[in-house]
């Protein structure tokens, strides 16, 4: 007896950006026609990449992990990281389409960010988080511009937004340090000035990401400073000198993280690297915060497209996979479970290509007042609330494939291991959530959000559409109903319901964004599947507020006896 046994076939991926709807319909919503005709042929031809090439080279590439080798036969010190042939692969990629360049070229004004952030959205899935030190560059590339530093202006960003793979730079961002994360105000990290004038770095940095990167931007405090984030000051390193050596840097280990295992995270110590200020000699946290602006923006768009390539799989999957009698996709609650992170997707899309949007009219002096509030507090809006759906639709999409999606040689299990630093790097969501809080008590920032999700609703014509909208608005309203009749309870109540608070804010935000483009959608004869992610959406939890028992709340955090009140 000659047995063959059923081989199910896996998944496959076609042009990503040919087969992808929603970036389309958006790119043909928001660019003008000459600019979408122009940067279309770029955005298709890396979809065939993030579809083709990197992707089966992503699964051939799957066990190998960047190695950092200390010392040398001879018994020097080197501290080499080798990378992955992937890693190669997608930096020469990264600087050829100008990743970080088409954001700066100003090709297209205030289009241009859009789309950067539409082929960094293509590349990210099959780039094995190469977006990372992508990311961190663009955030130094701005904060470099903005820093009236002509000197490293000069010599930095020429390389920082580079097309010429021989000429690109990457850029780290040195902030972690084991005495805390989003706390920097706490860094250890000493600055001295030598007698020649150099400034001399020493300290532990904890977490370091991109450790191959030619320069960093780091936080580090002046000798004599005061303690607290004022008294930290924001320095420029360039990690090796003209022979290629560290320059008195000291990697001690590679991270044994949980996903993004290809991106060479490292614990390093400075021991007198030298460096110079980028601006004053104190506010190195205010002066760092263009760089976390844009670092948290590419968080926002790698989410979407994590989400994006998930439902990219499953959906090829479930056309391939019969199971009791027939095809998955002919299943109805199978079909109930994509439609409803189909619609997450959705969603967290125009929630961050929203933010692409203001930050591109913010680099060209189109933004208004009230937009200037709103990107302010949309920064962090939009990263704490894709962080979480990320994950949501990461850990649905593995269960979609049953068995072979805990199957590490599928390649699956790295969606949902890569998509948990989102909530994390850049602040987590209670950190954000508080960023939010403090926003909306600081400025107009809330009623600049009002405003637009008002104008979002009052888009909508079709009948549906009005009453979806009426959703998002209601939200809103219940938001800053909960904030005036909190704030007389003090900062402890605040703080204890800022999670709900905000992420209420960026769901009823990604509601009426969704009913503004349905309704764009069905007035340029597209079909309703816009108009049915909004819908969809709507019926998952969008306000997220609820009286809170504070005392309650504390005895089953703690597990502790629960005190009357």
């Amino acid at each position: 007896m000659n047995f063959q046994p059923f081989n199910q076939p896996p998944p496959e991926l076609g042009n990503q950006y040919d087969d992808d709807r929603v970036l389309k319909s958006y790119l043909n919503r928001i660019l003008p026609p000459q600019v979408l005709a122009e940067v279309e042929p770029s955005l298709r031809e890396m979809g065939a990449l993030a579809g083709g090439e990197l992707y089966q080279m992503q699964l051939a590439d799957r066990l190998n992990e960047p190695v950092l080798t200390q010392w040398d036969a001879w018994g020097n010190r080197i501290d080499h990281i080798e990378v992955t042939p992937l890693w190669k692969r997608t930096e020469r990629l990264a600087a050829e389409f100008g990743l970080v360049a088409a954001g700066y070229e100003g090709t297209y004004g205030r289009f241009s960010r859009i789309h950067q952030f539409a082929l960094a959205y293509l590349f990210h899935p099959s780039s094995d988080v190469y977006t990372c030190p992508l990311a961190m560059t663009d955030g130094a590339a701005s904060t470099l511009r903005r820093s009236s530093n002509q000197a490293l202006i000069d010599r930095a960003l020429p390389h920082l937004t580079s097309r010429d793979p021989a000429q690109f730079w990457t850029s780290g961002q040195w902030m972690t340090e084991s005495t805390g994360g989003s706390d920097v105000g706490t860094s250890e990290t000493v600055a001295v000035q030598d007698e020649d004038g150099t400034w001399r770095l020493y300290g532990r940095k904890w977490f370091t990401s991109a450790t191959t990167a030619q320069m960093a931007l780091t936080l580090a405090r002046p000798q004599g400073n005061d303690p607290g984030g004022k008294g930290l000051a924001l320095f420029y390193v360039e990690l090796r000198d003209e022979n290629g050596k560290l320059q008195n840097i000291t990697i001690h280990r590679l991270k044994d993280k949980l996903g993004t295992r290809k991106v060479p995270t490292a614990e390093l110590t400075l021991d007198g690297a030298p460096a110079i200020p980028v601006m004053e000699l104190a506010n190195g946290v205010r002066n760092i915060i263009p760089m976390l602006h844009l670092t948290r923006t590419w968080n926002s768009v790698t989410a979407v497209a994590f989400m994006r390539r998930g439902l990219a799989l499953a959906r090829d999957f479930s056309r391939k996979r019969h199971a009791f009698g027939a095809a998955l996709a002919q299943k109805p609650l199978h079909l109930d479970t994509l439609a409803g992170l189909q619609a997450e997707m959705e969603a967290a899309f125009h929630l961050s290509f929203y933010l692409v949007d203001l930050i591109g009219r913010e680099e060209t002096g189109q933004l208004s007042p009230e937009q200037v509030d709103l990107l302010r507090l949309h920064t962090s809006l939009a990263k704490l609330t894709t962080g979480r759906q990320a994950v949501h639709v990461a850990t649905e999409v593995v269960e979609a494939f049953g068995g072979a999606g805990y199957v590490e040689d599928t390649g699956l299990p790295l969606l949902l291991r890569d998509s948990q630093v989102l909530p994390i790097w850049e602040g987590t969501t209670n950190v954000l959530s508080l960023d939010v809080l403090r926003a909306v008590l600081k400025d107009e920032s809330l009623e600049a959000l009002k405003a637009k999700v008002a104008r979002c609703a009052a888009a909508a014509r079709a009948e549906s559409l009005v009453e979806l909208g009426g959703v998002a608005v209601t939200a809103v309203a219940s938001a800053e109903q909960w904030l005036q009749q909190t704030l007389p309870h003090g900062q402890p109540a605040l703080e204890a319901g800022a999670r709900r608070f905000g992420l209420t804010l960026g769901r009823a935000l990604a509601l009426a964004l969704l009913v503004e483009h349905a309704q764009w959608s069905l007035d340029h004869g597209q079909d309703g599947r816009a108009l049915a992610a909004a819908r969809r959406f709507a019926q998952s939890s969008v306000n997220l507020l609820a009286e809170m028992n504070r005392t309650e709340a504390m005895a089953l955090a703690n597990d502790e006896p629960l005190k009357s009140e």
